[in-house]
């Protein structure tokens, strides 16, 4: 069993190449969804948090509200630092368990993660997969899938450890700057030449 772990900055792309190596037979954990349970009621995470940045994230529903969680952290590096310092080490024990479920007839499992590096979850993995993209390419995919404006979504790259230093980490580069077929031709040279 291979273990990928994939990565890559907001607007490269992970999902898609997630999407593309499934259909390849890779079976996919989602780093994302095990951070949204992470955070719902009555969980670890969920207390953590809310005993950190206080009862005001909370909705009426009960549940953390994202959008008032995201300006406390994502304006103050040190609150970010605080919530990460909670949440890495308890989603990085979900991303064990859920591998531990595969059994052995699984040839590949991938977890896609938008934090693997900074996280420093790479022991977790045989291979390290970080997708690329242009940043004006990156840009322009903001501005269409979050109706970011140029200056909101350069916010958010330059928020994220830069593609250069991520690149450094990986097994493998997944250039995903041009279309969709373009990808899919880059997967399939890398899943033959890397994997079988």
């Amino acid at each position: 069993m291979i273990k990928i772990g994939l990565t890559g900055g907001i607007g490269t792309g992970k999902s898609v190449v997630s999407e593309i190596l499934n259909e390849m037979g890779a079976e996919i954990i989602s780093g994302d969804l095990l951070g949204h349970e992470a955070y719902l009621p009555d969980t670890d995470g969920f207390n953590k948090v809310v005993a950190q940045f206080g009862q005001d994230i909370v909705d009426s529903n009960g549940h953390i509200d994202r959008k008032k969680l995201g300006p406390i952290v994502f304006s103050n590096p040190e609150n970010m630092a605080k919530l990460n310092l909670i949440m890495h080490p308890i989603i990085y024990q979900m991303i064990k368990e859920n591998m531990a479920k595969f059994t052995s007839n699984i040839d590949i499992i991938v977890v896609e993660a938008a934090v693997l590096i900074e996280a420093n979850w790479q022991d977790l993995f045989d291979q390290i997969w970080v997708v690329s993209a242009d940043e004006e390419v990156v840009i322009q995919r903001l501005a269409t899938r979050n109706n970011f404006t140029k200056e909101e979504a350069l916010k958010r790259i330059q928020s994220q450890m830069p593609q250069s230093e991520r690149i450094k980490y990986a097994d493998v580069v997944v250039d995903n700057s041009n279309t969709l077929e373009d990808l899919k031709g880059n997967i399939k040279k890398i899943w033959h030449s890397k994997l079988y």
